[in-house]
């Protein structure tokens, strides 16, 4: 009896000591702690670690390589995070690998994602220290989801406030939109935009034709630009024009002496002009003279008219007379 009881009591302690074993087990293999594999050490610091454990998945490109084995706080704003990795990513990891810690799913464990990197580096050994990147922390991500869904419940009241003023007050709006005509004269505008488009390229062409020409010489602008005789030429006759000027200047200067001089004269009482425009005896004299020449010529015209009729003269006045009606008669 007491045999039995004894081996009862042995039975019982082997088997819980196998349900503990058995528990542990697959609390260990739950928790991925690589139990039964070689395993090197890489370590990596963040300023806030968002929630993650010891015993969370390590991953290298997606792919499961390790877990989490310690989190210490170095101080108030470092965390340091200890990794226990695969030995046979040993030939894979390199040091300018980046860490980052990231979610399961959306709102799953924290996983530490390592992501290669596209440039060239050493191989990460055992206890080197990763350069980390800052996650994005969910709840920020949660805050600015709810601040623009606010915003977008916002944009929707205004919209839909604004499609209710354009139902009830905006006929002319929906006259517009409904009008079959305006796809017509759209189509009208872009064809007579695009012939005034033809046209611009038209004229532009024409206008490099132009310039083409008088960078060649071509025409009057370019031989004026191009043309050295024809510049040669040019500047003669401006030095000539030039010249002209300066002789007009001078004779101008000369006739402003002339007319000055006569001024004086007539001012100061010298000269004939003096004489002609203000001495009163002078001009009568003059009238004397053109009275009496007018005179003279009066009694010469009678002497001459007397001299026709003389018996010496008369035939000879009329011989003049005769020719003069026969040349008449023959024109």
């Amino acid at each position: 009896m007491a045999k039995r009881i004894i081996n009862n009591i042995k039975l019982g302690a082997f088997v819980a000591g196998g349900l503990l074993f058995l528990i542990l087990l697959l609390y260990m293999i739950g928790k991925n702690r690589s139990l039964f594999g070689a395993t090197y050490v890489l370590k990596a610091r963040f300023e806030h670690v968002q929630g993650l454990v010891a015993g969370n998945n390590v991953r290298y490109a997606g792919i499961e390589v390790g877990t989490v084995k310690k989190i210490s706080i170095l101080n108030d704003t470092l965390i340091e995070v200890t990794l226990l990795v695969d030995k046979n990513m040993k030939n894979i990891i390199r040091r300018n690998a980046i860490v980052s810690i990231g979610t399961e799913g959306f709102v799953g464990n924290k996983v530490v994602n390592i992501i290669p990197s596209k440039q060239p580096g050493s191989l990460a050994v055992d206890g080197d220290l990763l350069v980390t990147k800052k996650a994005i922390d969910t709840d920020e991500l949660l805050q600015t989801l709810s601040k623009t869904n606010q915003d977008v419940a916002v944009i929707a009241a205004e919209l839909k406030i604004t499609a209710q003023r354009l139902n009830n007050s905006s006929n002319g709006l929906w006259q517009l939109l409904n009008d079959a005509s305006i796809p017509q004269q759209v189509k009208a505008s872009v064809g007579n935009i695009r012939a005034a488009a033809v046209k611009a390229n038209e004229m532009v062409s024409s206008l490099n034709i132009i310039i083409t020409d008088v960078k060649n010489g071509k025409g009057s602008a370019g031989m004026i630009l191009r043309d050295s005789a024809f510049a040669n030429n040019l500047t003669d006759a401006v030095s000539k024009i030039k010249n002209a000027g300066t002789g007009a200047d001078s004779l101008a200067a000369q006739i402003t002496n002339i007319v000055n001089g006569i001024r004086n004269d007539i001012n100061n009482g010298k000269g004939p002009a003096h004489a002609i425009l203000r001495d009163s005896a002078m001009v009568q004299k003059l009238n004397s003279s053109l009275y009496n020449i007018q005179k003279g010529t009066d009694n010469f015209n009678q002497n001459m008219e007397a001299l026709k009729h003389s018996i010496f003269l008369r035939g000879y006045f009329r011989k003049l007379e005769k020719q003069k009606m026969e040349g008449q008669n023959k024109k």
